[in-house]
């Protein structure tokens, strides 16, 4: 059984004060910090560089969860690796050798990770999770590019074909995620839970996180 992760995304946090919002969420409880890095090309939208994850690492002992939307991701991993990511994302629709990309990842010392948007079909990434090259599959519930946008509940089905193929692999999960719609991506397999917006609009940090928790424990795939 995977453990339940809450992930901050910091792409809904203050982009003038980002080591306190890195700290603000690590306080608050979070597992992991999410980072979506953003070239302006491969989505309609410009985010952070390496010098945001550098940012990031020195402010928090939390590990850092890194999602390159990039046109091509190859020749950023090193940096990115450098900078201090704990984890690498790269897209199965990125203009890269993707199988490349993952073992790059790996070589450089940090868990790799695939991603898949909305249209994407979920066996497109099938090859690669089976050779053992892939840590953590990403499904995207929104359409990638910017924040605060509604929950698709298209990527549940996905998350569950996941699931039900491989046990032991972690299932993450982004975009418009709340306290509602966190269960229905854990009743379908997700257990790590990225949230943006959601969390950094509260008040109290801590109570969203809370009650993301509270909404996973409800629905919970494999006790189905």
């Amino acid at each position: 059984m995977q453990d339940i992760q809450i992930m901050p995304s910091i792409l809904a946090a203050d982009f003038g004060a980002l080591r306190a919002g890195c700290v603000r969420a690590a306080e608050a409880g979070a597992d992991q910090l999410h980072v979506d890095v953003m070239d302006g090309v491969f989505v309609p939208n410009i985010s952070f560089g390496p010098e945001a994850v550098r940012v990031a690492a020195g402010a928090v002992s939390i590990p850092l969860n890194v999602h390159l939307m990039v046109v091509n991701p190859m020749p950023y991993l090193e940096v990115f690796a450098a900078a201090g990511s704990d984890t690498i994302l790269v897209h199965v629709e990125s203009e890269c050798d993707a199988e490349q990309a993952l073992r790059e990842i790996r070589l450089l010392g940090k868990r790799a990770g695939i991603t898949i948007n909305p249209k994407t079909a979920v066996e497109d990434v099938y090859a690669w999770v089976d050779a053992g090259l892939v840590d953590e599959v990403l499904v995207m519930s929104v359409e990638p590019g910017f924040g605060g946008q509604a929950y698709l509940t298209s990527a549940e089905p996905k998350l569950a074909a996941l699931r039900q193929r491989y046990a032991e692999l972690d299932l993450s999960v982004d975009g418009g995620i709340n306290a509602e719609t966190v269960k229905g991506a854990v009743g379908h397999g997700a257990n790590l839970i990225v949230a943006g917006s959601y969390l950094y609009k509260k008040a109290d940090m801590s109570q969203g996180i809370r009650e993301l928790r509270d909404g996973a424990s409800e629905c919970r795939f494999w006790e189905n």
